[in-house]
């Protein structure tokens, strides 16, 4: 049975940020249930497309689809190589609004579909990536949600942050002493304002910051309204 269909151990396995790992499963079967409450307030009602970027094994698509006939998602990652996985969960759950996974590179403008592709989306969703990814793809992400969201479309990103240096709990500290001593460079929680910098370069802004179980937030940004 393909990764994101299977029964999720209950037992923290040992980190590992592979999107196909036993780790990511076990966090994202965590999380599923309270990011679905998310969209389900903020997803549009009439049928729109739904972007989601760094999809990973497919889990999150695969469980959020379902409860929205009438919007068509859209996996997306860097890596090929999941792309089977996928294929495999969204045929095993049936779930027939789902579109067949494409190349998005957040360092690659020219994977960023094609120029008719501008303003598609109503929506963009990532899930947990900025804690094992570098700072510098928040430039990458807001550019290609300028460029890719409709002018009342929302980009939402979940995950574990900092304030202004500042942790909001002992734990969220203790996770980023865990994953910056693995030792690679990138890995550790990031700050939001250094999103906000990245999104007010590229017409957007933090709209909204939802608090979220186990100390993790949804940040909604939006583009900036022109007077």
């Amino acid at each position: 049975m393909s990764q994101g269909s299977q029964t999720i151990n209950q037992e923290m396995p040992p980190l590992d940020p592979h999107p196909l790992s036993e780790y990511v499963a076990w966090a994202g079967s965590r999380n599923r249930e309270p990011i679905l409450g998310v969209l389900r307030e903020k997803l549009p009602k009439d049928p729109e497309r739904v972007l989601e970027l760094a999809s990973g094994s497919g889990m999150h698509i695969n469980y959020f689809a379902p409860h929205f006939n009438h919007l068509h998602f859209q996996p997306s990652d860097r890596d090929i190589e999941v792309f089977d996985n996928i294929r495999k969960v969204t045929s095993e759950q049936g779930n027939d609004n789902i579109a067949d996974p494409v190349h998005l590179d957040l360092t690659k403008p020219e994977t960023w579909f094609n120029p008719g592709s501008a303003k598609s989306f109503a929506a963009i969703f990532c899930i947990n990536i900025f804690q094992v990814a570098p700072i510098s793809i928040a430039d990458g992400m807001m550019q290609c949600a300028e460029h890719l969201l409709k002018d009342d479309g929302f980009l939402l990103i979940y995950g574990p942050f900092h304030f202004n240096g500042v942790f909001s709990t002992d734990s969220n500290r203790q996770f980023h002493e865990t994953l910056s001593s693995a030792g690679v460079a990138e890995w550790g929680l990031k700050d939001v304002a250094d999103l906000e910098k990245a999104a007010t370069n590229h017409g957007m802004e933090l709209k909204e910051k939802i608090e979220m179980p186990s100390n993790n937030f949804s940040l909604i940004f939006g583009k900036t309204r022109k007077l």
